[in-house]
């Protein structure tokens, strides 16, 4: 490859993440407008000791996202790869045997125990998508540039992280999300 092909790679490259960042611009002009359902983003500190006295775990909250499948976005543009989400519910004296529905338990009231309000979607271990990354590696997240995919220089998302060919635009995929997310089907 030389260095024309290079440049113009790259060049290639940055005109797809401002496509990407432009779409991302105009699905929270939508979301905003339609008054879409938004989402707690937490940070979760686990249990620990202060000065010998033990902490419970917990979540600090870090704002408010849309979900939208495999990404959240908040209303400054921030892009985030979905981690892990739990419904805030208060601990209760239950007999556990599956050490897996012990520890939702103890997520669900770490949720409580950070100020969140009973039934609250909580989403946390979200992690912010680099458009900077994006462009120079490629990939960021479920998010990858079609280039390592046959070419076309767009901005493609991973809708599934067990198939790694289960890829769509991301402009596409962003309008999608976003217009079932302002006009839910009936019954939702």
């Amino acid at each position: 490859m030389t260095d024309g092909a290079g440049a113009s790679d790259a060049s290639a490259a940055h005109a797809a993440v401002a496509l990407a960042a432009s779409a991302v611009a105009k699905a929270v002009a939508v979301l905003s407008a339609g008054d879409a359902r938004t989402e707690a983003l937490a940070e979760l500190m686990p249990e620990r000791r202060v000065l010998g006295i033990a902490r419970a775990a917990r979540m600090t909250p870090l704002g408010r996202v849309w979900r939208l499948g495999v990404l959240l976005l908040d209303a400054d543009g921030g892009v985030y790869a979905i981690g892990r989400v739990v419904r805030a519910e208060r601990p209760s004296r239950r007999s556990v045997t599956a050490d897996a529905v012990a520890e939702q338990r103890s997520l669900r009231a770490a949720a409580i125990k950070g100020g969140f309000p009973e039934g609250e979607t909580v989403n946390f271990a979200a992690r912010a998508i680099d458009f900077g990354e994006l462009a120079r590696a490629g990939a960021s997240g479920p998010l990858v540039l079609s280039d390592a995919y046959g070419g076309g220089g767009k901005v493609l998302v991973r809708w599934s992280p067990t198939q790694p060919d289960a890829l769509i635009g991301f402009a596409a995929y962003l309008a999608d999300r976003v217009d079932l997310l302002v006009h839910p089907p009936e019954g939702a």
